[in-house]
């Protein structure tokens, strides 16, 4: 059965705009993904039908804002198979995973002298928590550097990396410039082996959940963290997968409402089990509604055909773009999704930026929060065009055309 692109595009209204006077072509789902109506109407419908605070009433909108968010936990913790629904937290967006992770496992766990790994190939949200905790904590920060031909890592240099004082990998599952696919259940199984005692492993998967399946225990991580409006939800919620043992045993880093036992001015203040002790305050509940409606919306579609059909885009992507003279791709060209990092010959991302939105076509440019890697490819920034299971042949037709155009008139 073939993928239907244009029913599916029809979901999308934003799709149907035109900027400058021409069709959009929005090749930038990496860094915020287009919302299907279904999303739209599940935020409207809770705000008009359902709106109250959750877990702090009796009455009735109370209790049915809470069952809506509560089901909505399950529905994340069937989408990654993680073994129960206590293994999800709420948060933000994938920053604020990390960083939740850093401040209360780091923080509480992490002795000086012990060490992290981080890779050369991370987003600034995987690299600046854990410095922040280093230089905090006078913890140790090991880089994982990259290939230099293919742009890829060597697992058999972590043998080089991991000592008896390493405590955490921190890695991307695909990074959000190369679109680099990690083999995550390998590095896992290696790095445990190697390691001469506990090994905590967190995975950014910000970049993967949309395209293609997570299974979260097949992975055996300790944690994974990504964003809901990278899966076709709302932005301001994210989740955050934890093991139990992980959950159970790490303090909070908020305090506030919902995340207690008993408080008290007398005695000390005690804390609700995980996931709640990580929940403070008042959640985005219209935006847990949401992304509950954008899992359904992926799982109807179902995420094995999502895969394959942004698969044949990409090949088909990556041939028509060496078609275009003085292009410079960045990364391999096979074990890769979501995106691809080019750069035009002599001219600089942000012109090349401009011109495609005058063409209607919207594409990222710039540094993309990943410094380390713009100096491992020695450029200071890059054009970025990412795919999403809504995009077409054409579309990349006119991406590859209006490339061609530059280098005539530039």
């Amino acid at each position: 059965m073939s993928f239907a692109v244009e029913k599916i595009r029809a979901d999308f209204p934003l799709l149907s705009r035109k900027i400058n006077n021409k069709p959009l072509v929005y090749l930038d789902s990496a860094a915020s993904a287009q919302k299907p109506q279904v999303v739209i109407d599940s935020e409207m419908n809770f705000y008009r039908q359902q709106c109250a605070a959750v877990h702090r009433g009796i009455h009735t909108l109370s209790a049915e804002a809470t069952e809506a968010m509560e089901k909505v936990r399950q529905k994340v913790a069937e989408f990654i198979n993680a073994p129960m629904k206590e293994n999800i937290v709420f948060v933000k967006g994938t920053t604020e995973g990390i960083n939740l992770v850093a401040n209360s496992y780091g923080r509480h766990f992490l002795k000086p002298g012990d060490n992290i790994i981080i890779t050369e190939m991370e987003h600034h949200a995987n690299i600046v928590p854990w410095q922040l905790l280093a230089k905090e904590r006078g913890i140790n920060i090991k880089v994982w550097h990259l290939i230099k031909d293919s742009g890829e890592l060597d697992i058999n240099q972590l043998a080089n990396l991991i000592d008896e004082r390493t405590r955490l990998l921190a890695i991307t599952h695909i990074s959000n410039v190369l679109g680099t696919i990690n083999p995550i259940s390998d590095i896992v199984t290696k790095a445990r082996a190697l390691a001469k005692k506990e090994l905590v492993v967190l995975v950014d998967g910000a970049q993967a959940i949309m395209h293609q399946p997570v299974d979260v225990q097949a992975l055996d991580c300790d944690f994974y963290v990504f964003s809901g409006h990278k899966l076709y939800a709302p932005t301001g919620i994210g989740i955050l997968y934890g093991k139990s043992e992980l959950l159970k045993k790490m303090p909070p880093w908020e305090g506030g409402g919902s995340m207690i036992d008993k408080v008290s001015l007398t005695k000390e203040t005690t804390f609700a089990g995980a996931p709640g002790r990580f929940e403070a305050g008042s959640p985005n509940t219209a935006g847990i509604i949401g992304l509950g409606a954008a899992i359904e919306y992926v799982s109807a579609l179902k995420l094995t055909e999502i895969q394959r059909y942004e698969q044949s885009l990409m090949d088909y992507a990556l041939e028509k773009l060496k078609q275009v003279p003085n292009l410079i791709i960045y990364g391999r060209e096979k074990n890769r999704a979501g995106v691809i990092a080019f750069n035009l010959g002599s001219h600089h991302s942000s012109d090349v930026g401009c011109f495609l939105d005058c063409h209607g076509i919207a594409i990222r440019t710039g540094q993309h929060c990943a410094m380390p890697l713009m100096e491992f490819y020695q450029v200071s920034t890059m054009c970025r065009a990412s795919i999403a299971l809504y995009n077409t042949h054409e579309e990349v037709d006119q991406l590859v055309r209006q490339l061609k155009y530059i280098n005539t008139i530039l």
